[in-house]
């Protein structure tokens, strides 16, 4: 089978066309700008074909897409026909969508009633998957939530100390995301250590500009650093992560901001950019460091022991760990960062071989033989997870 798989956000759309039996990627791409002037940059064979084309609204975004996947050029198709399937990454599922599901109009609704959780993101998804559906009738399409894996957490992981008519009314709790990440990451890490997944505590680090953790015990999330919003948890590249909540009427106060203006602030100017007024790119980040930024080497140590404070309260709460991994951008590609965290792990035994821990984007077990606990590096790779969900659901 061949499968498309559509990443919808805001003003982008990301995509690749994965051929589900060697399960490679044979065309990806991403458009840009949309609603602003457009970009469509199509990647084949490791040719890059950039293309500056009208993309007012997704629809037409879409059908780009399909026209540079069909194109005599430098498509990697002769029609629309041989697309099989198309699988759609969903952020927030509620507590609705516990796992992938074939979309119908029964699930569009599902998804538009979780709207409220997540305004940015889905129904940016919902426009995707209308216009594919639009423009590909007939075509079997699934949802994958990023929250759906997380749906296992206990009823003591998920609630917040809040009055209960909160939940029972709006269904606030902890939902989480990354899941088809931590999904993904976590049974492969699995396999490469020759752990048991269905026993086995596993702790994933998904770093990148967002960030979380999460606990996953015996192939089960448990526990997991973001909450009702990718707002929570861990400083990331421009959100804040946890912070007293009394922190936004104290400053909405003293400088006469509004909840709004507040709120842009804690998602799009905090995290390792604001606090060292450099980039929340982390390879800037580096580089300021490496010039004697005091900011940005007061940041990283802010961003790393956020992490090694989750490790170790997931530690504490699945009474063990047996393997800790690294995944996404800087966790998968940044050598520093896994040492400098490891570097306070000393107490579970753990012990980093430099040498197996210089490498960047391969699956590698980097500490050492005789460290009790594993720790590893392993690339994500949600869009296999999203096309490996389709073909289970449609093949």
């Amino acid at each position: 089978m061949k499968v498309l798989v559509i990443n919808c956000g805001s003003s982008s759309l990301k995509y690749q066309l994965i051929d589900s039996v060697t399960e490679q990627a044979v065309a990806t791409g991403i458009c840009e700008r949309i609603g602003i002037d457009g970009r469509l940059v199509h990647k084949v064979n490791g040719e890059k074909i950039t293309l500056d084309i009208a993309l007012p609204e997704h629809e037409t975004a879409i059908g780009a897409v399909l026209d540079a996947l069909t194109n005599k050029e430098y498509g990697v198709i002769a029609s629309l026909n041989e697309i099989d399937a198309v699988g759609h990454r969903v952020v927030h599922g509620g507590e609705h969508f516990t796992k992938s599901v074939v979309i119908d109009d029964e699930v569009i609704r599902g998804i538009e009633a979780c709207s409220d959780l997540a305004p940015l993101h889905n129904p940016a998804n919902l426009i995707g998957i209308n216009a594919c559906r639009k423009l590909m009738p007939g075509v079997p399409m699934v949802a994958v939530f990023d929250t759906a894996f997380h749906q296992t957490m206990p009823h003591k992981a998920y609630t917040y100390a809040i009055p209960k008519e909160y939940y029972e009314n709006y269904k606030i709790r902890r939902y989480g995301f990354h899941g088809t990440s931590h999904s993904f990451v976590s049974k492969r890490a699995a396999e490469v250590a020759g752990l048991d997944y269905n026993n086995s505590k596993i702790i994933v680090c998904h770093l990148g500009n967002g960030a979380s953790v999460t606990a996953v015990m015996n192939g089960k999330s448990v526990d997991t650093s973001m909450g009702l919003t990718p707002l929570e948890g861990l400083a990331m590249g421009t959100r804040s992560g946890d912070i007293d909540p009394a922190i936004v009427e104290f400053i909405a106060k003293k400088e006469n901001k509004t909840i709004d203006e507040i709120m842009n602030i804690l998602n799009k100017k905090s995290g390792v950019y604001g606090m060292s007024g450099v980039s929340s790119d982390f390879r800037d980040l580096e580089n300021a460091v490496n010039e004697g930024n005091q900011f940005a080497i007061d940041a990283t140590e802010v961003f790393v022991y956020k992490v090694v404070k989750y490790i170790g309260a997931y530690t504490a709460a699945m009474n063990g760990v047996d393997a800790i991994v690294f995944t996404a951008g800087l966790g998968e590609n940044d050598k520093i960062i896994r040492n400098s965290i490891c570097q306070y792990l000393g107490y579970l035994g753990i012990t980093i071989d430099q040498d197996k821990n210089n490498v960047r984007g391969v699956e590698a077990i980097v500490s050492t033989d005789d460290s009790k606990v594993k720790v590893m590096a392993i690339p994500t790779n949600e869009e296999l997870a999203i096309a490996r969900d389709t073909v289970a659901l449609v093949g």
